[in-house]
């Protein structure tokens, strides 16, 4: 009985060793990601972001009139191309 209450006792001890020895491997390589990764710290602690104050607004529109018509009758193009295709496909597949 005293063997294997000794022998009991090398197995744990041996398996806490092989944890520790891969934990400790893991947090190294951790820890090294980490630091580099990571952005600076702000230089004074508790600031808040600026959210409300908004970049100016635009002098000209971002896309022209005439160029957004012609975007949006290509994409009603292809929207329709591609439901007649699917329609198509759907009365082969049954």
């Amino acid at each position: 009985m005293l063997a294997s209450l000794n022998r009991q006792q090398t197995r744990l001890a041996l398996g806490a060793l092989l944890a520790a020895l891969a934990l400790a491997g893991c947090s190294s390589q951790i820890a090294d990601l980490t630091t580099a990764d990571t952005q600076p710290r702000p230089k004074e602690a508790g600031t808040y972001l600026p959210v409300h104050d908004l970049p100016p607004a635009r002098d000209e529109t971002a896309i022209p009139p005439d160029q957004r018509a012609k975007i949006e009758a290509e994409l009603m193009a292809a929207r329709d191309r591609q439901a007649t295709a699917a329609a198509g496909n759907s009365g082969n597949a049954k």
